[in-house]
């Protein structure tokens, strides 16, 4: 009787084959029963079956839901609306930044060129042996500081 109500139990879980629902059912009937009790029966434990592991299923799914929600995982729902954000975020971003870009590009371009040229040739004003302002030190180690570093 026990293992009865145990295979019973597997039944409302499990997936439950029409064959072991029809010898599930043989046994619950008793060995006397009609073919069509012993057929509505197991028909009976197939549906049972079914609508339990759904059951079991959203179950599971809403415990797992209320158990992420409660560590604050994101949400499909929410992580969508999210990437439909930033991308609503660049396009906005990708229209505004020619422009920008454009601004940008005048004032570094421009400098950036000037400042190679300055460099590449040696400025009339400076003195090629001009001696290292207050604080620094030349390569042989007499410069102009205070040489009171301790």
């Amino acid at each position: 009787m026990l293992d009865d109500v145990r295979k019973t139990l597997e039944a409302t879980i499990g997936e439950l084959t029409p064959a072991r629902a029809r010898l599930l059912a043989k046994r619950l009937a008793g060995p006397g029963a009609a073919k069509d009790q012993v057929a509505k029966l197991a028909s009976d434990l197939i549906e049972r079956s079914q609508k339990n592991r759904e059951r079991l299923k959203d179950f599971v799914r809403r415990e797992v839901s209320r158990q992420m929600g409660a560590v604050g995982v994101a949400t499909q729902a929410e992580l969508d609306s999210l990437k439909k954000r930033v991308r609503t975020l660049e396009r906005s971003t990708q229209k505004a930044s020619p422009a920008s870009s454009r601004q940008v590009g005048k004032r570094t371009g421009g400098g950036t060129k000037a400042t190679a040229a300055k460099t590449s040739a040696p400025s009339p004003r400076k003195k090629p042996t001009q001696a290292p302002a207050a604080g620094q030190t030349s390569a042989k180690g007499t410069g102009g500081g205070t040489g009171a570093r301790d």
